[in-house]
């Protein structure tokens, strides 16, 4: 899905990204997946419905109360994938933003649950939480204190710990000069240098403002399976704004999808400079445009074009919940 850079142009840079609007990740297990996300972090659960493109698998959302862009971590389940290897052209940590002094909370209660790769330590001036989810996912709780974004009040955690949404991401690349220009390109900026990390910032964003590089020369290439993210979402307010985009990543040389509609979003996709694969994606219709938002998550949502195989998906794929 999507494509490389096939030529070079003089295009003007695009200015009507947002910021993240989700993170789309490949697991195994889907009620294992489920069960960590809405119990363990405490997201709500704001749709679950399949993978259009492969239908007899789940899409599962995650992300505060109406499931706001930027707020959003969505999972792929499928059964028999293989594993994962770390490398480079992939997004190594997904980062989600909790309020200042949240992290001595989250400690103590991912070592009481036996979570995995528990390390505390400090990235660019701000306390920092790592640790793995169920199959291996690199991920991070970041204390942010000027997020004023409202957590997931349905949760079983207070406020004042509560996960706000996302937070960043860290590619893992070969070299970053050139995936570096393109955020700059897609309306990022140069913030700061550590080590080998570096950080871009969306000026004025949605609250998931950041997107980092995690420079690794001599590192292999990574091979994706279980654990790994599929792809990263950035955020438009509409399909006008969107359309705009698409015809400058067109015009400066970058193959890109057709618009395809996801039901809760419309989606165009593009392979990025390092590896990943990007996407934009709208803020417009949301996760209510066929649940209310009292009962966003509990119904089993299907498109239109797979209704009628509603009996067959009830029946083959595994229950979330008991």
């Amino acid at each position: 899905m999507g494509g490389e850079h096939v030529r070079s142009g003089e295009p003007g840079m695009i200015k009507q990204l947002k910021g993240l609007h989700h993170v789309t990740s490949l697991v195994r297990d889907a009620r294992k997946n489920n069960g960590f996300f809405t119990g363990m972090l405490g997201l709500r659960r704001v749709k679950k419905t399949i993978n259009f493109d492969v239908p007899d698998a789940y899409h599962l959302y995650y992300g505060t109360r109406i499931g706001a862009p930027g707020t959003l971590i969505t999972y792929f389940p499928f059964p028999n994938l293989g594993g994962s290897r770390m490398g480079t052209g992939e997004v190594g940590t997904v980062a989600f933003s909790v309020p200042e002094g949240a992290l001595s909370f989250w400690q103590t209660h991912f070592e009481e649950m036996k979570v995995k790769g528990l390390f505390l330590d400090e990235h660019f001036g701000e306390k920092r939480l790592l640790f793995r989810g169920p199959e291996g996912e690199g991920l991070a709780l970041v204390e942010h204190p000027s997020d004023k974004r409202k957590p997931w009040d349905g949760a079983d955690y207070a406020s004042e710990v509560a996960i706000r949404g996302l937070h960043s991401v860290s590619l893992r690349l070969e070299e970053k000069e050139e995936t570096g220009e393109f955020l700059k390109f897609m309306g990022y900026e140069f913030v700061e240098k550590i080590g080998n990390h570096y950080r871009y910032r969306m000026r004025n964003g949605n609250g998931a403002d950041f997107v980092e590089i995690q420079e690794l020369p001599d590192a292999d290439p990574a091979k994706p399976g279980a654990g790994a993210v599929h792809h990263v979402a950035f955020a438009v307010a509409n399909r006008e704004q969107q359309l705009e985009v698409r015809a400058i990543l067109l015009d400066a040389g970058w193959r890109v999808t057709q618009v395809k509609d996801r039901k809760y979003f419309w989606a165009i996709y593009f392979r990025s400079p390092g590896g990943v694969l990007f996407e934009v994606a709208t803020d417009e219709p949301g996760f209510n445009a066929d649940e209310k938002i009292t009962q966003l998550g509990q119904g089993f949502m299907l498109p239109e074009q797979h209704e009628h195989l509603r009996e067959q998906l009830e029946e083959n794929l595994e229950p979330l919940e008991d």
